[in-house]
């Protein structure tokens, strides 16, 4: 638990740099790119002028740098080898991006999709154990790597309700995994009976290494501004301020000088 308020940094596309880049630099902020491989083509092309944009932008920039790591239609644990192969694939290219720039985290999703199910899928041990294994698999590669240059990888929640499969995911590796929250996605699983935001930290513990921060009504993945929503913001801080470590705190809405300034404003960081 620390003391002292937390440190607020941003999400944002190597374009928008520009807007951030004092802010950033200010306080060496946590910072995470949102678009390396936003383009498919991207993966295939070479992608050494975005390392060269980001890094013109970054000049001076020390603090934490992270990635949102590849996502659509990658199957976090699919079960076909042939598929885990190109998501493997897909996450060691954003990776080598990563290096780059000295990434010290990188974002994937987990494979819990089970809105309105919190526990029908995985009320057997054997079915969450064999996609724990497809994960372990996927991820072979990807994590060595990781390790290697110093970047965690961090599985955020998307729809699930039940924080258990997800724990026992994040828990089953020895070392370079950790457990991101997005706020504003526990929003809408609260409606099928999934925990708030700040019971998604209780439940993550030590856990607990990422946490985006938005906010929303519980029915869309809004991304509003804190304050435009139902979030408690109160009992989300409170919560963080009690993890027995520091999560890296992304801002992840459309304007994050104005959320940041909102959140520093009313005391919960800075």
């Amino acid at each position: 638990m620390n003391q002292q308020l937390p440190l607020l940094g941003v999400a944002a596309p190597i374009a928008r740099l520009p807007e951030y880049r004092d802010w950033l630099i200010r306080d060496q902020r946590p910072l995470e790119l949102q678009d390396p491989f936003a383009s498919l083509d991207r993966f295939e092309g070479d992608v050494s002028d975005l390392v060269a944009q980001a890094r013109s932008y970054l000049d001076g920039y020390q603090g934490s740098l992270g990635l949102h790591g590849p996502f659509v239609s990658l199957p976090l644990a699919a079960g076909d080898p042939r598929i885990r192969q190109v998501v493997s694939d897909r996450y060691m290219r954003a990776l080598e991006f990563g290096a780059e720039l000295g990434a010290r985290h990188m974002v994937l999703h987990s494979p819990f999709a089970i809105f309105g199910l919190p526990m029908v899928e995985h009320t057997g041990q054997a079915h969450l154990q064999a996609m724990i294994a497809a994960v372990h698999a996927t991820l072979e590669r990807p994590l060595a790597l990781a390790l290697e240059i110093g970047c965690r990888l961090v599985i955020e929640t998307i729809a699930d309700v039940n924080p258990m499969p997800l724990c026992a995911l994040v828990a089953s590796f020895d070392r370079g995994v950790g457990l991101s929250i997005d706020v504003g996605h526990n929003l809408i699983t609260e409606q099928f009976g999934g925990p708030p935001p700040h019971g998604w930290v209780e439940a993550a513990g030590d856990l607990l290494a990422h946490v985006h921060l938005q906010d929303g009504d519980g029915v869309v993945d809004r991304h509003w501004q804190p304050g435009q929503g139902r979030m408690n913001w109160p009992a989300l801080f409170a919560a963080l301020h009690k993890a027995p470590q520091d999560a890296v705190l992304i801002i992840e809405v459309t304007d994050g000088l104005q959320a940041a300034a909102w959140l520093a404003e009313r005391g919960f960081a800075r």
